[in-house]
């Protein structure tokens, strides 16, 4: 397993308020898609994944209508 900094956003969407709620951990798991559908079980989920240079991962995401970004960063 391989062991990431998770930064993940979450969109405000009070008018007028740009703006976003950042919060930063370290997680430990195989694959950064399949963590977040298991954490995220449950929920209406629509995912779009950006596998960039280095082993990052960018996951966009609607959660149950709010719009959350996870960056996995390995460590």
């Amino acid at each position: 397993m391989a062991e990431y900094e998770l930064v993940y956003e979450i969109k405000n969407l009070c008018r007028n308020n740009q703006m976003r709620d950042v919060f930063f951990e370290e997680v430990e798991c195989a694959d950064p898609e399949e963590y977040l559908r298991q954490r995220l079980a449950g929920k209406r989920l629509e995912l779009s994944v950006e596998r960039g240079t280095g082993g990052a991962v960018t996951i966009h995401a609607v959660v149950d209508g709010l719009t959350e970004k996870y960056v996995f960063t390995p460590i």
